[in-house]
């Protein structure tokens, strides 16, 4: 069988690694998949995804002239499946302690949520009487320019002094 790049085949995973797993295909030869290939999700380790003596469809990503081959095991998965995988926020974490934000909406406010935050959380009413928060930043810019413009006339004046009395 003829090894091309692109083309989706299947193999044996024959070794796994920190980094990834080695498949050898239906062609006898071996090739790799990195541990960013694994899974369309974050891999944190590759143990939880593959198993040796495994039979895994793969896509052939590259050949270099060492015939070292690069394989992929979820660019082989069907667009759909890999959509899908992606878009779940349900799954569990495995292994890894870092915050998970999910897709979430609050009820009618539009805005992303992380886990802790209540369902029930509204943004409060602006009232007609106080400033909006534009309104906020063009008094915040147009104070800090003059502020800037104060400085620069002041070290002008300054320089214009200090020159003075050299002469």
């Amino acid at each position: 069988m003829q090894l091309e790049v692109g083309k989706i085949t299947e193999g044996k995973v024959t070794g796994i690694t920190k980094f990834g797993a080695f498949v050898e295909l239906e062609s006898g030869e071996v090739g790799m998949v990195h541990i960013s290939e694994v899974a369309p999700t974050y891999v944190n380790d590759i143990s939880d995804h593959l198993q040796v003596g495994q039979t895994v469809t793969v896509k052939i990503l590259a050949i270099n002239d060492d015939k070292k081959i690069s394989l992929s095991i979820k660019k082989a998965m069907p667009q759909q499946r890999r959509e899908f995988s992606k878009d779940r926020a349900d799954r569990p974490q495995q292994g890894n302690n870092r915050p998970r934000f999910n897709n979430n909406r609050n009820q009618g406010s539009g805005e992303r949520r992380s886990p802790s935050a209540p369902t029930n959380y509204q943004r409060p009413m602006q009232k007609s009487g106080s400033p909006t928060f534009e309104d906020m930043l063009s008094k915040f810019m147009q104070s800090s320019d003059e502020k800037i413009s104060d400085m620069k006339r002041s070290r002008e004046v300054n320089r214009r002094s200090g020159q003075k009395r050299s002469k």
